[in-house]
């Protein structure tokens, strides 16, 4: 039975999420704003909900490691999305030619990525009422790495559509959309994480490690879904920055977890092997980064040889993991 509520939530929040996404193109369109920053915070932030509401959920059921482990592992689960959008795409190379306009985003994300890491390790017992200044300080780098973002849109040659596309429906059913969409989300994640919390408990896997892998795969199905699609319809700005800026939401939503953690600090008490998990994410990303930036074009069968050690690293940490005991 179990097992049958976290499908049924699962389904859920993914059409939620979708509906999500396509009321944040709306919003892109009518405002008029870049593709590129579209993708790397709009669409980031949109796709990114689900995880931030089910982590606020853990948090609220007494299971942080499930909240930590579904933000983390969400990072590993994005850079093997990047993958999946090589293979999709292998007749042409999609993530080189958008390299350079996205190196700034993929470098602030693995910088967040590494803040976090610290933070975990360093252990650094300061708080600001019952905000912990290492959560504050990933809160102020991400505002920063924003405004960095859109600084970047403005100087680039990527400029916002002369025209809004034909059919486009008007702002305010776009608005309407998003919010209804969220309302729902905030409504099913809670059953959804529940459900996780018992399948950690009966398979005896720990709430770390379905975190990690089940709950970040279910929360990170927007971003598979707008991703590729975003792919199909030529927007390969919108596509990438989804999936580099998802990663930078998800520090800025693990600081902002924080605010609703009122125990003490959230980095304080969590499971410290997050170190490796984050880890895992820390290293895809710079993966990720790199295989866009260096162009090789070496490929077995059909697959690019980047992507393909984004696909091993994946499921070899996943298997590192499980056999580690994690949670």
């Amino acid at each position: 039975m179990v097992w049958l509520e976290f499908l049924i939530s699962a389904g859920l929040i993914t059409l939620a999420a979708m509906q999500l996404a396509k009321s944040g193109d709306i919003i892109a369109a009518r405002t008029r704003m870049g593709g590129m920053f579209i993708g790397i915070v709009l669409l980031a932030g949109a796709t990114s909900l689900p995880e931030v509401l089910t982590t606020i959920s853990a948090v609220f059921q007494g299971v942080p490691n499930l909240a930590a482990g579904n933000l983390l592992g969400s990072n590993m689960f994005n850079m093997f999305l990047l993958a999946v959008l090589d293979l999709v795409h292998y007749k042409h190379r999609l993530l080189r030619k958008a390299a350079l306009r996205h190196a700034l985003s993929g470098s602030l994300a693995t910088f967040l990525i590494a803040m976090v890491v610290f933070f975990i390790l360093a252990d650094l017992d300061v708080q600001v009422g019952w905000l912990g200044g290492d959560s504050l300080l990933i809160i102020l780098a991400y505002l920063a790495a924003v405004a960095l973002l859109r600084g970047q849109s403005r100087d680039t040659s990527v400029a916002p559509p002369a025209e809004i596309p034909e059919g486009t429906p008007p702002l305010r059913r776009g608005v309407i959309g998003f919010v209804l969409a969220a309302v729902a989300l905030s409504v099913i994640t809670p059953w959804m994480v529940n459900s996780s919390s018992r399948i950690a408990d009966i398979t005896g896997l720990g709430t770390t490690f379905i975190g990690t892998t089940l709950v970040a795969l279910v929360t990170s199905l927007p971003e598979l879904v707008t991703t590729l699609t975003a792919a199909r319809l030529g927007a390969d700005d919108m596509a990438i920055g989804n999936l580099f800026g998802s990663n930078l939401f998800n520090m800025f939503a693990l600081g902002l977890t924080d605010v609703f953690y009122l125990q003490g600090r959230f980095l304080g008490v969590i499971d410290p092997a997050f170190l490796l998990v984050g880890m895992l994410g820390l290293l895809m990303t710079g993966m990720g980064l790199i295989g866009n930036l260096a162009r090789l074009e070496r490929r077995l069968f059909i697959l690019e040889l980047d992507a393909m050690a984004l696909i091993l690293v994946y499921f070899g940490g996943l298997w590192l993991l499980f056999t580690r005991g994690v949670g």
